[in-house]
């Protein structure tokens, strides 16, 4: 799809038919959480933006639960790495019955914040 909206490359073919169908259909299924399954692991993907916090429960790659959180006015003025932290401690706070006792993997977009989880 990327390369239709180049400059003198839009050619609508089959591939591009195909993968526009793809889209469509992908964009227009709701997703279905899963049930957690005690036996495997669980990863979690945080992400802090200027306005708030954002995390994913998953295991396998496929969602279990959202979380999401404005940030207060207090809270706007920190840093991206302190943002990405906040939303690090919050979250497990937030599932910590899924996670009390077992290992977990972490995901994160701060390069940082990983040479403090080291």
């Amino acid at each position: 799809m990327t390369k239709l909206i180049k400059k003198d490359g839009f050619k609508w073919d089959i591939i591009a038919l195909t993968t526009f169908e793809k889209l469509k259909k992908v964009m227009t299924q709701t997703p279905v959480l899963l049930l957690p399954n005690f036996t495997q692991q669980f990863e979690i993907e945080c992400d802090a933006s200027g306005a708030g916090i954002g995390a994913i429960l998953m295991q396998n790659r496929r969602p279990i639960a959202y979380f999401s959180k404005a940030l207060s006015p207090n809270n706007l003025s920190k840093s991206a790495y302190e943002k990405e932290l906040m939303a690090l401690v919050l979250v497990v706070q937030h599932w910590r019955l899924y996670l009390l006792c077992r290992s977990f993997n972490v995901y994160y977009d701060q390069r940082t914040l990983g040479y403090l989880l080291q």
